[in-house]
């Protein structure tokens, strides 16, 4: 019983080298779209008008400057005024504010904020493609903050979720 003792950290010290071995970390950069850029070299994305029933007006020009960004960044798309192998449009279909739960006293205690966009995309390429979908995304806020307190922050948030949305249903490989 002895020689096990003896041994046995020998064995663990062995079986740990050889697992840090055998263990390789491999890095690069996964493919952020499944672009098939010998056929597809534009992208058309069209202004989104707010048709919500409650306007804020920067969340309409910040929309539409995220979801162009985001193509311009993780893509090698060349952004066109019209007429792009890919074509995206829509508008801002829904923009509003609910009691979400209710706290012991009978009152709102969280307050649930969504907005809804409408897209069609149409890949001139290959029209299979193409749809027409809604993408939407809330957040939440504790009800004793003003609207006008959070809302920069939370649509910003908003924006980011729903243009991810966007362009992984569009040109995005999973």
């Amino acid at each position: 019983m002895d020689w096990i003792k003896k041994i046995a950290p020998a064995v663990l010290l062995m079986g740990l080298v050889c697992m840090v071995y055998s263990c390789r970390i491999s890095m690069g950069l996964a493919p952020i779209s499944s672009i098939d850029y010998s056929k597809v070299k534009t992208i058309a994305i069209a202004e989104f008008p707010n048709r919500a029933e409650f306007v804020y007006a920067p969340m309409t020009t910040e929309f539409n400057q995220k979801l162009k960004d985001m193509f311009i960044q993780q893509t090698s798309l060349q952004l066109t005024n019209a007429n792009g192998d890919l074509e995206i449009d829509g508008e801002i279909t829904g923009y509003n504010q609910y009691n979400e739960s209710v706290a012991a006293d009978g009152y709102s205690s969280k307050v649930k904020l969504t907005m809804t966009v409408n897209v069609r995309f149409v890949n001139n390429t290959n029209h299979e493609e193409d749809f027409e979908q809604q993408f939407s995304s809330f957040k939440t806020y504790d009800s004793s903050l003003l609207l006008t307190d959070v809302q920069d922050n939370l649509i910003n948030e908003m924006i980011k979720d729903i243009t991810e949305q966007i362009f992984n249903a569009t040109v995005a490989s999973w």
